[in-house]
């Protein structure tokens, strides 16, 4: 349908639209028309990605000013629904509009996911991947081929064609306009014979909508090699955001082992000598360089790269890298690994520590100072001076230099900043006490840091998710000021959602995951009665999350010995989740498999994992999740404990609430995995007493809570169960789809939604006639 929304024209592809998705379109208009930022809750299942892209794909239609969109999701499937979806809205806006509404919307992804060279494809991992593709493309790689050419001798390097012909094309490899998943760019590659990668990194900067992954804004290592060419007035949407916090966390922290430093000895072995080999046989490549860092590494823009050797970047925040000549004692390639040399052995004299220990950068500074004589300042130039080197020396294969990178990641960061930062050193891992296995983690405690530079970049950056209560503790954690903030209900013409709280079983003994509760055999044989009778209730599909893989294991090994899994059994096959992708995947598969053919099925799965975070239980596929016990972090790790100081005396939020924030919002997470639209259905299980207090009840999202009911609380499992039947019986009943109707807005809804606020029909964009909008044409 095509409809005024506050004066401005949306082509929405379906023939209604639910009124939540109405509200949601006006908030994200709102925060559009004040050119500021938006933190929006929108519950699972009700399109929030096409709401999301109808409106900013139309306001950039009336508003030719308004920059692109930039739709950055976690997953490459999650990308790969996005562009979907626009697929779908671009027919349509063509359909009504014409050549008027024509745009150009693409995926971008690692090598791995785009590459169509038939040998570096077959690489395995992300890294060799890369690898593998700059020894094809690299420029001096190239230079050589070309001069082995030209003296007609036989090249000693391999090129890569694609990458040679989409070079060759120069400005005029170009993407038409339309919309490309990877599958498409790799198709289209094929097609034309270019580089798909390059290409989409090419294409970037005149697309109209980008759909990426959130690294590629967040971490200033990618962000400022992809990212950095985009417009100030571009619209950047966070989706599935209730993590980000935890994102920009990971993007800013470095963890280094004691093998980590032994292979960065020999990366320093291996640069010593190449730097011998390259005085002997082309002194002058090491002169210029030598030059160029007296001049200053970012005036000269050494360090932008060019042909397909682009190394990571810096890994500080754009603003903060210095912009000046680098210290005299690092500019001579032999001081400088002479440098590298003495920083890893200070870290290794460092992990040989039998004690934690734990201090802030400028204690470690001043400590470094006075045992190795390194200061702060030349160690803040330490990551782009390696890469100036790894480039004089023609290194491609970054992957086998990975464990110096990281050293000079760190150390770069730990000279730069001096707040938001702590550096922890764990001699041993805290469950093997006796084995040594020592950690040093720079880690980062504020989530702002790296975000920062997003929400001052760009003109309108929002922030939405399905679970993102409590909403205004968002705004707090990563430091910025929205325009416009809202939780929105769920409309539901039946009660499709059932949320119990069980805090007792049958033999009224409470049930928690607790710490001194967890290993009580009543509780384990309490929580597997849960199990045995939703498996005899519930139809199809079923899914229970536990708070840890240790506490998963020991429970099912429980279980096992009790008899539980064999009652299990009887009624559905069991699945479980592993830290191993590829057999979770086989077992996605199976559990879905035995839902399909009627024999139903029952999934092991963990809060944080993988199935938590990207996995959907649609359908028959997930009829009931049970979520057991409360989903808190490991509490007792050093780095947690960090951040929670820094949250308190930096945002004023007290430990209890941002624990309870983050493990209720993980629950959240879990249980919203079996409702994924409105025609759907599904019992959610928060099986541990703590639940029953408003202080957890309370930071559900407002869509779950208003479903949960008084007499759905305090339950103990045989009553719970009985609520299951009942639920389950009114479910089977016929559906009639004319109720639901009656929720839902048609045009004539929104027609006089507009009118009543004072709007008429919708009109055309710029260049269009009235005529060709009329929704028979």
């Amino acid at each position: 349908m095509i409809f005024n929304l506050e004066g401005l024209t949306v082509y929405f592809p379906y023939e209604y639209v639910y009124p939540e998705q109405y509200k949601y379109m006006l908030e994200l208009k709102h925060g559009l028309d004040a050119k500021g930022h938006g933190c929006l809750e929108m519950p699972t299942g009700t399109g929030k990605t096409i709401t999301c892209l109808a409106l900013i794909t139309s306001y950039q239609l009336a508003h030719p000013e308004c920059g692109k969109l930039i739709y950055c999701t976690r997953t490459v499937p999650e990308m790969e629904k996005v562009l979907a979806e626009l697929r779908v809205l671009q027919a349509y806006r063509e359909k009504h509009v014409g050549k008027a509404a024509e745009m150009l919307a693409l995926g971008l992804s690692s090598r791995k996911n785009m590459c169509i060279h038939p040998k570096v494809a077959d690489e395995g991992s992300r890294e060799s991947v890369d690898a593998r593709c700059r020894r094809l493309t690299a420029s001096w790689v190239r230079e050589k081929h070309l001069t082995d050419a030209a003296s007609e001798e036989k090249p000693t390097t391999d090129l890569c064609q694609f990458f040679e012909d989409y070079e060759k094309e120069g400005p005029d490899a170009v993407l038409p306009a339309g919309v490309y998943t990877l599958a498409d760019l790799r198709e289209f590659g094929r097609k034309k014979g270019w580089c798909p990668y390059f290409l989409a990194r090419h294409m970037i900067s005149v697309a109209n909508v980008v759909v990426y992954n959130y690294q590629y804004l967040l971490d200033p290592k990618v962000s400022s090699l992809v990212s950095r060419e985009l417009e100030k007035n571009c619209v950047v949407v966070f989706d599935e955001a209730h993590n980000i916090d935890n994102v920009c966390i990971e993007a800013l922290s470095v963890n280094l082992r004691s093998q980590t430093l032994e292979a960065a000895g020999r990366n320093i072995t291996s640069l010593s000598g190449k730097i011998e080999r390259a005085k002997q046989t082309d002194a002058r490549r090491l002169k210029e360089e030598y030059q160029r860092l007296v001049n200053g590494l970012a005036q000269q823009g050494v360090l932008r790269n060019g042909g397909g050797e682009d190394a990571l970047q810096n890994p500080v925040i754009p603003d903060d890298i210095l912009r000046e000549a680098v210290p005299g004692n690092i500019r001579r390639a032999e001081h400088f690994v002479a440098f590298l040399r003495r920083f890893v052995e200070y870290l290794k004299m460092r992990m040989r520590a039998t004690v934690v220990e734990q201090e802030t950068p400028s204690a470690f500074l001043a400590h470094l100072q006075r045992t190795a004589a390194i200061d702060g300042k030349t160690l803040k130039f330490c990551y782009d001076r390696l890469t100036s080197l790894l480039k004089t020396l023609e290194i491609v294969d970054t992957e086998e230099f990975h464990a110096i990178s990281l050293v000079a990641d760190f150390g770069t960061l730990v000279g730069t900043y001096q707040n938001g930062f702590a550096l922890i050193l764990e001699p041993y891992d805290a469950r093997y006490p006796n084995i040594p296995d020592p950690v040093f983690q720079l880690c980062c405690l504020d989530a702002s840091l790296a975000v920062r530079p997003v929400f001052e970049k760009f003109q309108s950056v929002f922030i939405t998710s399905g679970t993102l209560s409590p909403i205004e503790l968002y705004p707090r954690l990563l430091s910025f000021n929205p325009v416009c903030i809202a939780s929105l209900p769920m409309t539901l013409t039946r009660d499709c959602l059932c949320p119990v709280v069980i805090t007792r079983g049958a033999d009224q003994q409470g049930v928690s995951t607790k710490f001194d509760m967890r290993d009580d055999p009543n509780v384990i044989q309490n929580y597997g009665r849960i199990l045995i009778d939703l498996a005899a209730t519930v139809p199809d599909g079923l899914v229970a999350f536990f708070v840890s893989y240790s506490y998963m294991e020991q429970i099912v090994s429980k279980w096992h010995e009790t008899g539980v899994l064999q009652q299990v059994m009887q009624h559905k096959l069991v699945f479980i989740e592993t830290q191993d992708v590829v057999e979770t995947s086989l077992a996605l598969d199976n559990y879905r498999k035995a839902c399909n053919c009627g024999r139903g099925a029952v999934f092991l799965s963990v809060a944080r994992g993988k199935v938590a975070e990207g996995i959907d239980f649609d359908r028959h596929y997930g009829r009931a999740v049970i979520m057991y016990g409360v989903p808190y972090q490991y509490t007792l790790s050093r780095v947690l404990r960090a951040r929670l100081e820094y949250l308190r005396e930096t945002f004023q939020i007290k430990e209890a609430d941002f624990l309870a924030f983050d493990a209720v919002r993980q629950a959240a997470q879990c249980v919203g995995r079996v409702i994924r639209s409105k025609a759907d259905y599904g019992l959610m299980v928060f099986a541990d007493k703590r639940y029953n207090s408003h202080d957890k009840r309370g930071k559900l999202p407002g869509w779950i809570t208003t479903h949960l009911h008084e007499q759905n609380l305090n339950l103990s499992t045989d009553m719970a169960v009985q609520i299951a039947r009942t639920f389950m019986r009114e479910m089977a009943q016929p559906y009639d789809r004319g109720v639901a109707g009656k929720q839902l807005l048609d045009q004539a809804a929104c027609d006089a939604l507009a009118k009543q606020a004072g709007f008429g029909p919708p009109k055309p964009p710029p260049g269009v006639s009235g005529s060709a909008m009329l929704p028979g044409k």
